[in-house]
């Protein structure tokens, strides 16, 4: 195998490392259950050159039963290393698949905006699924085999030197033709797991998007896209598997053809007395235990440089370091986030590889208990600016602060509790309304869950076929998109932030239903500091301050009476007509 993936591969030996007496007790059950069966041919040899050859029938029982004893003992030894196998493996799967769950949530939206789901997908399911395989097996045959080799052309060689000898040369061109194996086979074998991971972002968007798919009567065009995709995936395969075919039809010749020059050569070692009859036997058929080595080689080689590929492709995500992430030791001040003010100092935000700022020299102050409407032109910046309070992105310059502290220095955790998030796209999980609401206060009573669910005007709930405890499905896509936003904003209300941050959240409501949450929600905010993107005028009503985002500059603040007089712009957007600025 190459050098890179080998590297790869071999930097994931820390998940081994604690099932290293595992592994040692299946190389060890493995090496016996072989031991006991290459056994067998030398009690063939004694039954023919002794008990046949000599008449001596009284030894043909006690041989039996050994050959016997021998079988049995193999075929224990192999289930006891399939046992303790299936749990090691399995379990250093979940090892891996753990970790590398956990480090998805680490890294920030934008590496999740710019890699496909379906390759994080893959990566997570069929590449760990390939190292398992090696782990389990692959490194177990590889040195079983090694060793079977060796010790049975060792017997071979003590039986008789010379066809011993020609026996273990016959198998050295193996190794050549492996090696030219290899090197199209790791090609290939990369180049199948990036399609697949391809085909899998495919076919998740596909079914998340089938309405949209149906509506535009763009399902025979989806189709022809993945027919295509598939098609590719489909020669790859193709292509690897006519590899595999042409170089193990390779292994099988050469010891088959290495089998017929034994026989024949046997055959003149017996006649000139260097060989006997049962030596003759043993020697083929331990001659013939020489071809699962061989043939397991191909395996070997086609697994590890799966898993080898599967483990580069794995820790390219691990390799990647978190850009948000907590300083060592926080202020002790920045332990708990105080009930405070919220206060933008001089922040300017670009994004990675642009040189186009979005935010630049925003200073913007909301007291403590103040709702604070943001409203700009679509691009203007707004939702970049409320992503930077919870971390979801961190300012390229200039500084974020709640109750004076830097949210720099807050843990995450607590920052994150502190403050409770709407998002316009509603993102529900494939659980219960009950579940998808508590989400950040799983303590909630029923009492403080009602009261959420009453304030976003989420009651239609309770009239699920099972009330709060209906599955939504997938993105809660069994809701309609204002149910969605509905239930998005009954589990920020319920979370009980200290910094509220909604970002236009009531855009799929109907003009009766937002008036009725604007009423619920003014109530609601009466303590908490809010910061609400909003593109309605109706929206702006929860407002005690609005600021006009522009250009990524806040243009101006103040009322909203004041605004719509002092601001040609803000006029414009409030009454949805274009004017020159």
């Amino acid at each position: 195998m190459s050098s890179r993936p080998v590297a790869a591969l071999w930097r994931l030996r820390p998940y081994l490392r604690p099932y290293r007496f595992q592994l040692i007790a299946m190389i060890v059950a493995a090496l016996a259950a072989e031991g006991a069966e290459v056994a067998i041919p030398l009690l063939v040899k004694s039954v023919i050159d002794g008990a046949i050859a000599h008449h001596e029938r009284s030894l043909l029982i006690p041989l039996g039963i050994a050959a016997i004893a021998l079988g049995v003992a193999s075929a224990m030894l192999s289930l006891i290393r399939r046992w303790v196998q299936g749990n090691a493996v399995a379990d250093m799967e979940k090892t891996i698949r753990d970790d590398l769950y956990a480090h998805l949530q680490r890294l920030d939206p934008a590496f999740h905006d710019e890699w496909q789901s379906g390759q994080l997908l893959s990566r997570a399911t069929t590449d760990l699924s390939s190292i398992r395989r090696f782990a389990g097996f692959g490194i177990v045959f590889l040195i079983t085999s090694i060793v079977m080799f060796f010790g049975v052309t060792a017997l071979l060689i003590h039986l008789n030197w010379w066809l011993g000898l020609i026996t273990g040369a016959m198998f050295a061109p193996v190794l050549v033709f492996c090696t030219r194996f290899e090197r199209g086979y790791k090609v290939l074998s990369r180049r199948v797991q990036d399609q697949e991971g391809d085909l899998t972002t495919l076919i998740e968007e596909a079914a998340s998007g089938v309405r949209v798919l149906k509506a535009l009567g763009r399902a025979p065009e989806a189709a022809e896209v993945h027919f295509a995709q598939s098609t590719e995936v489909y020669k790859t395969q193709v292509a690897k598997a006519r590899l595999l075919g042409g170089f193990w039809s390779v292994l099988d010749l050469i010891p088959n053809a290495a089998i017929a020059l034994i026989v024949v050569l046997g055959a003149v070692a017996v006649s000139h007395h260097s060989l006997t009859i049962g030596g003759l036997v043993a020697f083929i058929t331990l001659a013939l235990f020489l071809v699962w080595p061989i043939e397991a080689l191909g395996y070997i080689i086609a697994s590890g440089e799966e898993a080898a590929t599967a483990a580069q492709r794995v820790l390219e995500i691990f390799d990647t370091a978190p850009e948000i992430t907590e300083k060592t030791s926080q202020p002790e001040q920045a332990r708990v986030v105080a009930p405070a003010h919220l206060h933008f100092e001089h922040v300017g935000f670009t994004y990675p590889g642009s040189t186009v700022p979005v935010l630049r020299d925003v200073d913007l102050s909301l007291a403590r208990g103040e709702t604070l409407v943001l409203v700009g032109a679509t691009g203007s910046g707004k939702t970049t600016l409320l992503q930077l309070v919870p971390r979801l992105a961190d300012p390229t310059s200039g500084r974020v602060l709640i109750g004076g502290t830097d949210v720099r220095d807050i843990p995450l955790a607590e920052l994150r509790a502190a403050v409770g998030c709407a998002f316009e796209e509603a993102t529900l999980f494939s659980a219960s309304v009950r579940e998808n609401v508590t989400f950040g206060a799983p303590d909630a009573s029923e009492e403080e869950i009602e009261a959420a669910l009453t304030a976003a005007q989420a009651q239609f709930a309770y009239d699920l076929p099972w009330g709060l405890d209906t599955r939504i499905g997938e993105q809660g896509m069994s809701l309609s998109g204002g149910q969605r936003q509905r239930v998005a904003l009954a589990r920020a209300i319920l979370a009980r932030p200290e910094v509220l941050i909604l970002d236009d959240p009531l855009s799929a409501l109907d003009v009766h239903t937002e008036e009725r949450v604007t009423s619920a929600l003014g109530d609601l905010l009466a303590g908490t500091t809010a910061l609400v993107v909003a593109h309605r005028p109706s929206t702006v009503a929860l407002a005690d301050r609005v600021a006009l985002l522009k250009d990524g500059v806040i243009a101006a603040t103040g009322s909203h009476r004041e605004l719509m007089v002092a601001q040609p712009a803000y006029a414009a957007l409030m009454s949805m007509t274009e004017v020159e600025v």
